[in-house]
């Protein structure tokens, strides 16, 4: 028999044992001899039985374990044992181990466990407290007090340390603490730049001093120019710059301005107020911590196993924590709490990965003002996240759906965003096109409507924002039709977002629209070659490269046919878990020489290391893509290559994007090495009939494991016709695999071989004893071979 609760099973056995108190002892039955077979048996079994037992509730039983107990260990009570039992058996190990590393006190991990035991001790006393002063719909707190004050004493310092770390910003979400930003944010961490430069901008100290220990010693021109409108004249921002120009700085340095100015006008408002008021705040104060660790703790029930934190919080205080949420009923308190540390900013971005990192950017940024900030994404455990929430953070960076959905539950913190003084809307372009983001619109509905404060300041950023389109012709000939510039498409973007004011419009990009830098390239061939010239370009230009793709199957196709190839590939993908997105991102900032398969997921932007290739496999279908898909390379005054892969099906995007971007020159044809692409044909072709023959026995497999296990649960025979692939002989099925297998010998045997063959002109030893060998093309890089056929070519322009 089996008792649920809490969603998971535990023994009834438990159950009743922990409802009984033993009084006597357990008193051997006599069992009849006649009932055994053979009297062997009669010493190996044996019955026992309980007389004198008074039945208790579980909570008193909790307390009687406690006393046994070891003085060191954390206090529980029995309620918890209960809970206890609910975690899946890895976790239950690890909170044992957990326990035995606070009486040990030896390991860091104690350490936290004996922070979190201290607060709760503080909690508990602050509650006592509140009794004193006429606070009697508050409990005390008695069983987690008893077993804390032998700790106390040894806590005080690790507590004062864990308080100094509370003011610092919380660190970047990954548990490594590595992600593709920690490179560019950690560029000069043991020299301090000087930061002269950024003082006229009005940047507030605490400020100053992160920029100078990143090493940030001047400004670019988009932060130049749009921060002193943004902190001195307080105005709304329009901001169009070029990939790479340090964009999420000039909004976010007048945002970190904007918040430590509310505290700091905060501060000197509640300095005025009567002793009285200042008591009854410290009680709100209190109440509403207590009310985010027991929101805390109830989430972490819900969570799953495999996050390590949540082991730490449950502690004696969980009681004594709800019974405050149930008893007291003032509901004027918990709104005032609310009010105190309301949201001032908040940051919308069109990817989850964008997010990632303009949090990162933002907390490097305010890491010696104690700002906290907070990232709300999908693909995540949304109950994480609004524990996050119930830290009451000053600035959240989100994607419009996650943030809608938790708009919509009410949740506290977001419940009232007429405070809220920084609204930013990252590729804002991209963010308000017609028929995406709908939650976006909902969202800046409420914003403009029941939730508008006047005194909010609004950024708009984007590097394709001020990029118009030629209307057709076809358009141009409605009634209502209106000829699109500049103008009119920023007074559209301004009216959607609900900007009322006249903001301050930077527009810093060129008429290009691409940065000067970036060296742009292409190669026309058929649809079913572009296999050969991309794995030409991998081998004979090794390095960071970018390979992008309009469609989520072609990545999968591209990935496979790699892998058979030993390229090595990451993948990156909308369908992909998001966990397994960042940790590929990770990856691709880390190894020099590494392959990002992607689709425009990751072509806006993300600013990583480095990237010196971006590969349009498919052309995109807009201008605005293709700006952004290059802009990952070429970043930050940095040199950077874009090549095309034209097939006939893109001919027409190609033109379209010429068009738009008003290219006078042609681009430049990629060089090409005709020698070794019969090899190279080769390789691609066996490689594309094992992809083609593991795809379909995988699809088979899938296909059939699933109808098999229907079938099964139905109880119903399963015909052979239904089966995909039909059902095959073992013989014929062992002459595939037997085929597979010759493919994928032949395979290893050509990727052994050298591609790039070098002919050696001499055999005769130097006096060094060394053979000086002739220069090989793999040496040079992709830039440099385009910029030595280039050379050539004015050369012989000028000669004839």
């Amino acid at each position: 028999m089996k008792a649920r609760k809490g969603g998971r099973f535990k023994s009834s056995f438990k159950l009743k044992q922990k409802g009984i108190e033993v009084i006597g002892k357990w008193k051997t039955v006599e069992i009849d001899p006649n009932l055994f077979a053979e009297e062997e048996f009669r010493d190996i079994v044996c019955l026992e039985e309980l007389t004198e037992y008074k039945l208790v509730s579980s909570s008193k039983l909790g307390k009687v374990k406690e006393k046994k107990r070891k003085a060191g260990s954390a206090s529980e009570e029995g309620n918890e044992d209960v809970e206890e039992s609910a975690v899946p058996p890895k976790k239950k190990k690890k909170i044992k181990d957990l326990r035995s590393q606070t009486d040990k006190g030896s390991t860091p991990k104690a350490e936290e466990i004996d922070v979190v035991v201290d607060k709760d001790a503080q909690c508990s006393e602050i509650i006592k407290e509140a009794n004193c002063e006429d606070r009697g719909h508050v409990t005390k707190s008695t069983s987690s007090i008893k077993d804390t004050p032998k700790k106390k004493k040894k806590k005080v310092a690790k507590n004062k340390a864990s308080q100094a770390q509370e003011a610092l910003p919380p660190k970047a979400t990954s548990k490594k603490g590595k992600n593709w930003t920690t490179e560019v944010l950690s560029a000069s961490a043991d020299q301090k730049a000087d930061v002269s430069a950024w003082k006229d901008l009005f940047v507030p100290e605490p400020v100053l001093q992160a920029l100078s220990y990143l090493g940030f010693s001047a400004p670019t021109p988009i932060q130049a120019l749009a921060l002193p409108s943004a902190i001195r004249d307080n105005m709304d921002v329009l901001g169009a710059a070029e990939t790479g120009s340090g964009k999420t700085l000039a909004f976010a340095i007048p945002m970190i301005h904007s918040v430590l100015q509310w505290q700091k006008s905060n501060s000197s408002t509640t300095r005025n107020d009567s002793g009285s008021k200042e008591s009854q705040q410290h009680h709100d104060k209190t109440i509403w911590e207590e009310e985010d660790e027991a929101e805390k703790v109830t989430c972490q029930q819900v969570e799953d196993s495999e996050d390590d934190d949540d082991a730490s919080f449950t502690t004696g205080c969980v009681k004594v924590l709800e019974n405050v949420e149930l008893d007291c009923g003032d509901e004027t308190q918990n709104v005032g709490s609310h009010k105190k540390r309301p949201l001032l900013g908040l940051v919308l971005t069109p990817t989850r990965e964008l997010a990632v990192q303009v949090k990162h950017h933002i907390d490097a940024v305010a890491k010696f003002t104690g700002i906290k900030t907070a990232i709300l994404v999908g693909g995540m455990a949304a109950q994480k996240q609004e524990r996050v929430l119930n830290r009451k953070p000053e600035i959240v960076i989100a994607t419009p759906g996650r943030l809608w959905e938790l708009v919509k539950e009410r949740h506290p913190h977001l419940s009232n965003l007429r405070q809220l003084r920084c609204l930013v809307i990252d590729e804002a372009d991209r963010m308000v096109e017609k028929g995406h983001f709908l939650e976006l619109s909902q969202l800046l509905e409420v914003l403009n409507d029941s939730q508008y404060n006047p005194q909010r300041q609004t950024f708009v950023f984007s590097a394709t924002l001020t990029l118009v389109h030629q209307t057709p012709s076809r358009v141009l000939q409605k009634k209502n039709a209106k000829k699109m510039d500049k103008k009119t498409k920023l007074e559209l973007l301004m009216e959607k977002i609900g900007i009322k004011g006249k903001p301050k419009v930077i527009d810093l990009t060129r008429k290009e629209a691409t940065v000067e830098t970036l060296t742009e390239t292409r190669i026309h061939c058929n649809t079913n070659e572009k296999d050969y010239y991309l794995y030409y370009f991998l081998l004979q230009y090794p390095g960071r490269t970018m390979v992008f793709a309009n469609s989520i199957d072609c990545v999968k196709r591209l990935s496979s046919l790699l892998t058979i190839l030993n390229c090595d590939p990451l993948p990156l993908h909308a369908n992909m878990h998001q966990k397994q997105r960042l940790k590929n991102l990770e990856r691709f900032a880390e190894r020099e020489s590494c392959v990002l398969l992607t689709t425009d997921v990751a072509a806006r932007g993300l600013d990583i290391p480095n990237v010196q290739h971006v590969i349009h496999y498919q052309v995109p279908r807009t201008s605005e893509l293709y700006v952004h898909r290059s802009g990952r390379t070429a970043r930050a005054a940095s040199e950077g290559l874009s090549l095309l892969l034209i097939g006939p099906d893109d001919l027409i995007n190609f033109r379209k994007i010429y068009k738009t971007l008003g290219k006078n020159e042609e681009l430049p044809f990629f060089p090409v090495d005709t020698k070794c692409m019969t090899s190279i044909k080769e390789r691609i072709n066996l490689a594309r009939q094992i992809e083609k023959a593991e795809f379909f026995n995988s699809r088979a497999k899938q296909h059939n494991s699933w109808l098999q296990q229907a079938a099964e649960a139905l109880e119903v025979d399963l015909d052979d016709d239904m089966l995909m692939g039909k059902k095959a002989n073992e013989q014929e099925e062992s002459q595939k695999q037997k085929m597979l297998k010759g493919m994928k010998k032949q395979l290893k045997h050509m990727l052994s071989q050298p591609l790039f063959k070098v002919l050696m002109k001499t055999k005769y030893p130097t006096q060094s004893g060394k053979l000086l060998l002739p220069q090989t093309s793999v040496g040079i890089s992709a830039l440099g071979t385009v910029s030595k056929k280039q050379a050539k070519k004015t050369k012989s322009i000028k000669l004839n």
